[in-house]
């Protein structure tokens, strides 16, 4: 399968790279600049990414190209320019001031490979400290802009090109017709990957792989681990083995209407109530780390319990997505724990079972086209995220079953309100909050003292970063009306207007 390599220097921009060049049709992977992995027939290009290093610092990145420069074609971005100017013979320095922001590129040569059909000028943007004041003598400068007098460079004799700005950006307007120049039109590549083709040649690795093995996959209800277990039954049909937790903090009715769902996609499921020992366990627990904690455990029990109820099964499956094998083998190693996530760390060792992650080339929005060319509903597919951990780390404080219940109640008309009125599937991720605070209010001619909920809506594409979404005022009127007439024990709405970052999607 052709590919084209991204070498990451810790650029927070990396990941959209390769959404970029995947969006393309093209498959693509990132690996660290220090960990260069084997240059086979496959390869049909490099992309060096920027970073917060400057090519100046003792520390900064340096890798060694000498398999690669003048030998395959070759994009440096920010950071991979500069270090391909400097490291080659030129001089990078300071930027008189930091240069941040838009600005219009002009193209010095239209007959370069790399900007062909880009509009003179076409708006780019810049995020860079530094800048390339001379280039190398075999280096011709193809672009400029008003303050970057280097912002696009050729090395003459080779497939060699570097850029002063981000080409990934949405910012940026046609960079995706500079990088669709490069992986297209300078690299070659066939714009043959795409989710059909990742479907057939998928469940043909899996049927070599797994054989007639038998494979148990947990179940969560969520996009990723629903379109793993499709693939896997498409592959091995009745092999696959599911189980689906109830942890007694999912949404209102969602164990019931998640079964009948799966029942009518042919999957082997099985249903586990689990609530009594869940929220027994969580019972007066309020730090949100022991509560992600208490629920890995005791979903790892549950889950354990049940697949060793399966005679001879050889694999665990799990819903791996491809940011998390990135963030696995990052430059910088793996990010400070912010939280931890509920998953089944632990139960291979236990079970003695070998790995199978379908979905571990995939981001997020590429798992939903491979799902609808499964066949997948829309309903399923284009559903908001919804976080392992259920709703604990939605009731700030301790958790009751009353609480679960209040809340449960709440998020129903919340997100059947949000279906109703057409936004729904304009909004990325979406829920609502029980506070640990009461605050007076009057119903009637009645004083209440009752709880307070807040209501939360983002955009995103990956939950990496995310803006709070614009909601009608009309439409939070209705909710709040709505949840504070229907819920008994609620007489406060509030709503949430923090990115992440610097706040988290969720609150806990």
């Amino acid at each position: 399968m052709e590919k084209i390599l991204i070498l990451d220097f810790g650029s927070q921009y990396t990941q959209l790279i390769a959404r970029r060049v995947r969006e393309l049709n093209v498959y693509c992977e990132i690996h660290p600049f220090n960990k260069i992995p084997a240059l086979d027939e496959s390869v049909r290009g490099v992309i060096l990414s920027g970073s917060p290093y400057s090519v100046r610092d003792a520390q900064a990145p340096n890798p060694d190209l000498s398999a690669i420069k003048g030998r395959l074609p070759l994009l440096g971005v920010c950071y991979g320019a500069q270090f391909l100017a400097s490291a080659f013979g030129g001089e990078v320095q300071p930027a008189p001031s930091r240069e941040y922001g838009r600005a219009m590129l002009t193209v010095g040569d239209p007959a370069d490979a790399l900007m062909a059909g880009l509009p003179s000028p076409t708006q780019v943007w810049m995020s860079h400290g530094d800048t390339i004041t001379r280039v190398p003598d075999s280096y011709r400068i193809v672009a400029s802009t008003e303050d970057v007098r280097v912002a696009a460079f050729h090395v003459e004799g080779e497939q060699t090109w570097g850029i002063q700005f981000h080409p990934e950006v949405y910012h940026s307007t046609d960079g995706t017709q500079l990088l669709k120049n490069f992986v297209v039109g300078i690299c070659g590549c066939r714009q043959s990957w795409t989710s059909e083709s990742f479907v057939e040649s998928t469940v043909r690795e899996l049927r070599e792989k797994l054989g007639s093995d038998k494979v148990v996959l947990g179940l969560s209800g969520g996009v990723d681990s629903s379109v793993a277990a499709v693939l896997l039954h498409r592959a091995i049909g009745q092999n696959l083995y599911c189980i689906f937790v109830d942890s007694g903090l999912l949404r209102k009715n969602e164990f019931e209407e998640v079964l009948a769902s799966y029942k009518d996609m042919g999957l082997n499921v099985k249903g586990v109530k689990a609530g009594s020992k869940f929220l027994g366990d969580l019972a007066g627990v309020t730090d949100p780390e022991k509560k992600r904690k208490i629920i890995g455990r005791d979903f790892v029990e549950v889950f354990n319990e049940e697949a060793m109820q399966i005679k001879d099964v050889r694999w665990l499956a799990q819903g791996t997505i491809y940011p998390d094998v990135i963030e696995s083998c990052s430059v910088n190693g793996p990010s400070a724990t912010i939280k931890s996530h509920h998953n089944v760390g632990g139960l291979p060792e236990k079970m003695n079972l070998r790995i199978v992650e379908p979905l571990r080339l995939l981001f997020k929005d590429e798992v939903r086209r491979v799902g609808r060319s499964l066949g997948i509903s829309e309903q399923l597919i284009g559903r908001h995220p919804f976080p392992g951990p259920g709703l604990a780390i939605r009731i700030l404080g301790d958790i009751t079953p009353e609480k679960v219940e209040i809340l449960q109640n709440v998020d129903k008309i919340y997100i059947d309100s949000l279906r109703a009125a057409g936004l729904y599937d304009q909004v990325w991720q979406a829920g609502a909050i029980l506070l640990p605070v009461q605050s007076v209010g009057v119903m009637g001619d009645e004083r209440t003292y009752e709880r307070c909920v807040a209501l939360r809506a983002v955009t995103s594409t990956d939950g990496m970063t995310a803006d709070w979404v614009h909601l009608p005022y009309e439409f939070l009127a209705n909710v709040s009306n709505d949840i504070i007439n229907k819920v008994k024990g609620v007489n406060r709405v509030v709503y949430d207007i923090s990115s992440k970052p610097p706040a988290t999607i969720e609150w806990e």
